[in-house]
């Protein structure tokens, strides 16, 4: 990977992200790229990657301080509960890779 700054990890975690983890709405799959929460889930979890700490406790507890307006703003639930299992773990295996390849 070789990312010489911040800013391009950040860049391409976050674009490694809003490719690869969508949020389930009644089998709906919307990609968090295009729900526009790719680049803020990505600089939650950058301090994971940068501290070796990557584990799927840490990454669960991130996706629960994240919160997803709908219904117009009316409600709000936590990333966390949109996202099917296996988005975690995929989530979880990118974020492994990063921090390996940092």
């Amino acid at each position: 990977m070789a990312k010489t700054n911040t800013s391009e990890l950040l860049e391409a975690l976050a674009s490694e992200i809003g490719d690869n983890i969508y949020i389930d709405i009644a089998k709906w799959h919307l990609y968090l790229s295009n729900a526009k929460l790719h680049t803020v889930v990505a600089e939650q979890l950058y301090p994971l990657i940068t501290s070796n700490s990557v584990n799927e406790d840490r990454v669960i507890k991130v996706l629960e301080s994240i919160p997803v307006k709908i219904g117009g703003g009316r409600r709000e639930l936590a990333l966390i509960d949109l996202l099917p299992l296996q988005c975690q773990v995929n989530l979880v295996d990118i974020l492994e890779r990063f921090q390996r390849e940092l």
